[in-house]
């Protein structure tokens, strides 16, 4: 990795060949599972209209995903990491094969629907296992592929990508499930995942760091952990992000939105769905020529407190492109959050802990994501729909502010 780079050449991490090909591979991955969890989602609210449906999608992700990311950032740090995420990539394979047969039409006149929500939920507790593997490992093997003056432009592409596959899942998600049908787009789905396997087989295989001799499976979780928990600019920052998201996030509750209280049906549930991820994408992209991390801490917060006035506003919203707007500007707000974290991440952790440290991290972002979808189905059947995503907006509010009085010596940090 001798190509120079400048750390104001805004396509510095894009010059580096197994970059691209681990966040393209990253891109196929992230929109054929968000086309999956937009239109099983659909689907499981047109079936059962119960909230709490929706949310125990979320809880059978977290469940596996949050279990076993520990150990997969130990391995992260121990192992081969391409070969451990094509390992992964064939579990979803398994389960999205498992998903399929479920929804072929000769399943599901021989199933009872009990039966068949306890398959949809097995093959999502699948995915959740793989992704515990996953995303430590693809969270470690960033750095490795990229010079240490690229982070920063690696951490605003990686958001760049991932914001792409958000909108792209989401928006074709409803239109595919028009035109083929619930099982012809998981075919589709099943297509992108093995694409995402065979491209993570061209990234070169890279070096395992020599780990300390002689430290023991649950030293190597607790020394992870530990090391998150001294260095509070990273614990503050996932502990942020997490609460804000669980709290104030209501992307699993969109069905409801869409189908009772907007009537836009499948099509305009992938346009809210696609909206903050849009937000995003062209918050990111403005992010790789202005970086925000000149003052990280201080940028933090006020995207996230902007986060949750985005929310109060979708929630007492009954116009569809007012609700699509903001959607969008949390979006946007996340996103700078996401690129300040993803940084520090890269930045801070010594070689040989990144895939423990980024284990925590998915950790947090899972909790944060899926718990959260399961909270939000939870809050929504027992409060009400629009009451709930009013409380996670001030409660998000609330959290930044009691970080904010917390903090106040981190912001002088600077990360460029």
């Amino acid at each position: 990795m001798s190509t120079p780079t400048s750390r104001h050449d805004a396509y510095a991490a894009l010059r580096f060949p197994a970059f691209r090909r681990l966040i393209t591979a990253n891109l196929l991955l992230s929109t054929a599972l968000l086309i999956q969890e937009v239109i099983v989602g659909y689907e499981l609210y047109r079936l059962t209209h119960d909230p709490l449906a929706l949310g125990l999608v979320g809880l059978a992700e977290a469940l596996p995903f949050i279990g076993l990311a520990l150990f997969g950032g130990h391995l992260a740090d121990r192992r081969e990491k391409t070969g451990l995420m094509q390992m992964a990539g064939a579990v979803i394979v398994a389960g999205s094969l498992l998903l399929i047969w479920a929804t072929l039409p000769s399943t599901q006149a021989a199933l009872p629907q009990n039966t068949m929500l306890g398959i949809v939920y097995g093959s999502i507790f699948m995915l959740g296992l793989a992704r515990g593997i996953y995303s430590p490992t693809a969270g470690a093997l960033r750095p490795f592929l990229i010079p240490r003056d690229a982070y920063s432009s690696a951490a605003s592409w990686a958001a760049t990508f991932f914001q792409a596959g958000a909108i792209a899942g989401p928006a074709i998600a409803g239109f595919l499930y028009v035109l083929f049908g619930l099982t012809g787009t998981l075919w589709v789905v099943l297509g992108m995942v093995i694409a995402n396997i065979v491209l993570i087989g061209r990234i070169p295989r890279q070096p395992v760091p020599p780990a300390p001799p002689g430290v023991a499976l649950w030293a190597s979780l607790r020394e992870g952990i530990a090391y998150v928990w001294k260095t509070r600019i990273i614990l503050y920052a996932i502990s942020l992000d997490m609460f804000s998201v669980l709290f104030g996030g209501v992307v699993a509750i969109l069905p409801i939105f869409a189908e009772d209280i907007l009537k836009v049906g499948p099509q305009g549930l992938g346009l809210l769905r696609s909206a903050p991820a849009a937000g995003a994408l062209i918050t990111v992209i403005i992010c790789n020529w202005y970086p925000p991390t000149r003052r990280p801490w201080r940028t933090l917060l006020i995207v996230v407190a902007g986060f949750g006035v985005s929310t109060l506003v979708f929630a007492v919203s009954e116009v569809f492109w007012l609700s699509a707007a903001a959607l969008f500007a949390t979006g946007a707000f996340d996103s700078v959050s996401v690129v300040i974290r993803n940084t520090i991440m890269q930045t801070l952790p010594a070689e040989h802990m990144r895939g423990r440290v980024s284990s925590v991290n998915s950790i947090f972002i899972s909790a944060s994501n899926e718990l959260g979808a399961f909270e939000s189905g939870l809050a929504a059947r027992l409060m009400g729909t629009v009451p709930s995503v009013l409380a996670g907006g001030v409660a998000t509010l609330g959290i930044v502010s009691y970080i904010w009085a917390r903090s106040r010596d981190l912001f002088k940090l600077r990360l460029s």
